[in-house]
């Protein structure tokens, strides 16, 4: 299986479930200097590093990607640029997101690969607010990338997930699709480079803003975006069709203060919010508000399981957890993992699993 973007805080829980489900797989760098990085991190997080190779790529350049995706089965595309600060040009974002995605689409194509799931985003689904009182999101909505106040980050993820899904249509041959939307996607790093999401989690914490907006966010454990991934390569059903990821909704305040460094702060703030570096997700409010999202007609597949706190929420580097059955064991409660197709038709997939409700509001991944 080919996974894009192997450095990224997602796409190394990623190699790292599929080598721990038994796959072979081959990651993408820009530099394969980088390689030996991302072989350590996978190992700690429990992957066999004898199973993962490497291949260069670049989301703005042709070359190497007939090679990377030659005698793959699956694709994960998971890189996207994530910019920490907004570009001078929004096309400096929004070019390389689009059209990274086609090139891996046609390659997938080209080399007779059966599907390819794509990391969207939350972002590409709820964006601008509506300004209909009540109105409840679900993946048959779309953000709208011509409307102003939208980064280009924003932007990118509706525009390359538009495109994605418009090429499958017209030139797929076949080609299955699969989108995974996430929330903020949080959860405990495998080495010292941080995401760009996490970066602004960390400058939080050291107080280098000097306020934060009464905002709550829909957030999830990158663990199980990343078995998401992994068992939609394989799901029949869920070819063609649209998830969103989320475990809850956590306040920016409890954000900021969730690292080890500011928890002793919180916790006199809001005693028991946060302990150690560890935060618990309240529950989604029962009466929806502006920017809410549930299922709808669309249930829970993939599995229902998922972690029931957010662990280290701005997260350090934990060193062989996997070994000691630590941070990477598997943990339960309910995670929201919803499907609907692009064009809003929904199927129930397990009907053993009973559709949990969530609050999709503006996050990143």
């Amino acid at each position: 299986m080919l996974v894009t973007g192997a450095t990224g805080f997602v796409a190394k829980h990623c190699i790292a479930a599929l080598l721990r489900a038994g796959y072979a797989v081959r990651g993408t760098v820009r530099d394969l200097a980088r390689a030996e990085a991302v072989r350590a991190a996978v190992h700690d997080a429990g992957g066999e590093p004898a199973r993962l190779s490497f291949a260069v790529g670049a989301l703005d350049d042709d070359a190497g990607w007939a090679e990377a995706v030659a005698g793959c089965g699956g694709v994960l595309h998971v890189a996207s640029p994530f910019p920490v600060a907004e570009p001078k040009r929004p096309e400096d974002v929004v070019r390389p997101a689009r059209e990274g995605t086609l090139r891996v689409l046609r390659a997938a194509r080209d080399a007779g690969v059966r599907r390819v799931v794509l990391t969207s985003s939350v972002l590409a689904v709820t964006l601008p607010l509506r300004d209909e009182p009540g109105h409840i999101y679900d993946e048959r909505d779309w953000t709208d990338p011509e409307r102003s106040g939208l980064t280009a980050y924003m932007a990118s993820k509706a525009i390359a997930e538009r495109a994605a899904w418009d090429f499958v249509r017209r030139e797929g041959k076949g080609l299955e699709l699969v989108a995974v939307n996430p929330a903020l996607v949080l959860g405990p790093v495998l080495d010292a480079d941080l995401s760009a999401s996490l970066e602004v989690l960390r400058l939080m914490a050291r107080g280098s803003y000097p306020m934060v907006p009464r905002a709550r966010l829909n957030v999830c454990d990158v663990r199980d975006v990343a078995e998401v991934h992994v068992r939609a390569l394989s799901e029949p059903a869920a070819a063609g069709e649209r998830f969103l990821v989320s475990g809850g909704t956590i306040a920016l305040l409890e954000l900021g203060g969730c690292s080890p460094r500011s928890a002793d702060l919180l916790a006199a703030r809001r005693a028991g919010s946060c302990r150690t570096g560890r935060c618990a997700p309240r529950p989604p409010r029962r009466a929806p508000s502006r920017g809410a999202a549930r299922p709808g007609r669309a249930a829970p597949v993939l599995g229902g399981q998922g972690r029931a706190r957010l662990r280290d929420a701005v997260p350090r580097p934990r060193r062989g957890d996997a070994r000691r059955g630590g941070e990477h064991a598997p943990a339960g409660g309910d995670l929201s993992v919803v499907r609907s197709g692009p064009a809003g038709r929904a199927r129930q997939l397990q009907p053993e699993v009973r559709a949990a409700r969530h609050r999709a509001q503006p996050a990143g991944d």
